[in-house]
């Protein structure tokens, strides 16, 4: 009898046992569902303070917040942009569209090329001829179309070529006077503009500080400048700079380190600043020079070291080591020859979209915290994803994205930057 009300006693008290287990359980399952259901709708690291291996400490601004993920657009793939072109009709003259054919350095070589230049509306220096015709960048009809092809690709951030005010390139008009009004048509339409500062004459780290401090001070209040959040929950302006490796590593340093002697860190103007990575050397170069990352820019695979697909698992390897984001570059095709005849070797042909969607699978392989597209409209290097029709003169046919229509890429950039952010959820969770 005792031995029988012990083993109910004991039966009871594992019953209670099991059942209090069973409630713990319950109730930690469902506080994991809340916060699972939180940080999925807020973060893109599955928990707050985790950082799963292999990732920098990098967040997007905007992928933080649940707003955009309603919009569509994805902040963490950016387009360059270039708003150098001009026509007549607003600029009163063509600008770009008629760029001449670029000489090659070897005199053996252009020997065998013509000097000309392009004869714009049929004639431009362009394998491709734009839906919207020869533009001017400074046409607001033209600045909306833009914007909206570029939402409709699901592309958050534009990257604006920029020089500083009063200098342009050697075929252009200085654009500094237009970035504010680009900013109004992105904001219009949930963009974000970031600045790709250009190389001009006598550039050095000390001036590109400046050109820094000029386009915060001017442009930081809009609602459409881009900035990205550092683990650390610093909001940071985020910079291209374009040929970096023209200035030597111990000039950024001074800069860009924090024991540098004119160091912009933990100022008002601190920013994540992006080196273009040339050669293999640059990435030590990179290091060196205080830069928290490295991206490859060109759209002709094996162009260079860094823009060569097979060589990124290594770039990522050595970027994660050294704390750098890596952040690479890919392109629809690449094609010069309008500008430079001399450089059919590295044409990389479109195959209807397969060399675009094959090049975007390589740069997520490598699990990037931000991919950049060459381009929206560069068009003399045929890297466009803007819309493009089929166009023919008497001496020339255009290339187009026949048989599929001209949003082709703008739809194939929007799949992408989906898919992208669905496997950015993976990886991290």
């Amino acid at each position: 009898m005792l031995r029988t009300m012990c083993r109910r006693s004991r039966r009871r008290r594992f019953l209670v046992l099991v059942g209090f287990s069973l409630l713990l359980l319950l109730v930690f399952i469902g506080l994991r569902l809340v916060s699972w259901q939180h940080t999925s709708e807020s973060s893109p690291w599955p928990i707050p303070g985790e950082v799963p291996a292999g990732a920098a400490a990098f967040l997007s601004e905007n992928e933080a917040s649940a707003a955009p993920r309603a919009s569509g657009l994805n902040y963490d793939i950016h387009t360059f942009y270039y708003a150098w072109y001009g026509n007549p009709d607003r600029d009163a003259q063509y600008l770009h569209w008629n760029h001449p054919l670029i000489r090659h350095w070897d005199p053996k070589v252009a020997a065998g090329y013509p000097d000309s230049t392009h004869g714009p509306p049929d004639d431009l220096a362009s394998s491709f001829y734009p839906d919207l015709g020869p533009y001017s960048s400074r046409d607001p009809h033209v600045l909306d179309s833009h914007m909206q092809q570029i939402r409709q690709a699901s592309v958050g951030v534009l990257v604006l070529s920029w020089y500083p005010p009063g200098t342009a390139d050697d075929h252009g008009r200085p654009t500094d006077n237009l970035v504010s009004t680009i900013m109004d048509a992105a904001n219009h339409y949930g963009l974000k503009v970031t600045f790709h500062i250009e190389p001009y004459k006598n550039r050095n780290a000390k001036s590109v500080h400046n050109d820094i401090k000029y386009i915060i001070d001017s442009y930081g209040k809009h609602p459409a400048f881009y900035r990205c959040k550092r683990r650390e929950g610093r909001l940071l302006p985020l910079f291209y700079i374009y040929d970096s490796y023209l200035t030597e590593p111990e000039m950024w340093s001074a800069v860009l380190s924090h024991s540098g002697s004119n160091s912009m860190r933990g100022t008002p103007h601190d920013a994540v600043v992006l080196a273009l990575l040339v050669d293999q050397r640059h990435l030590s170069e990179i290091d060196q020079g205080g830069f928290d990352g490295a991206y490859t820019y060109f759209a002709s695979n094996g162009f260079s070291y860094g823009a060569s697909q097979h060589n990124w698992p290594e770039v990522r390897a050595f970027c994660e080591a050294h704390s750098l984001l890596f952040v690479p570059s890919v392109g629809p095709g690449y094609v010069d020859t309008r500008v430079r005849p001399w450089n059919g070797h590295h044409t990389r042909h479109r195959v209807h979209g397969q060399y675009y969607e094959a090049s975007l699978q390589a740069a997520l392989l490598t699990r990037p915290e931000l991919v950049s597209l060459t381009s929206f409209n560069e068009w003399h290097e045929g890297t466009q994803i803007e819309r493009a029709v089929p166009h023919r003169t008497t001496t020339y046919t255009y290339l187009d994205y026949a048989p599929a229509s001209p949003d082709l890429y703008l739809q194939l950039t929007s799949k992408w930057a989906k898919h992208y952010r669905e496997q950015k959820r993976q990886w991290l969770m």
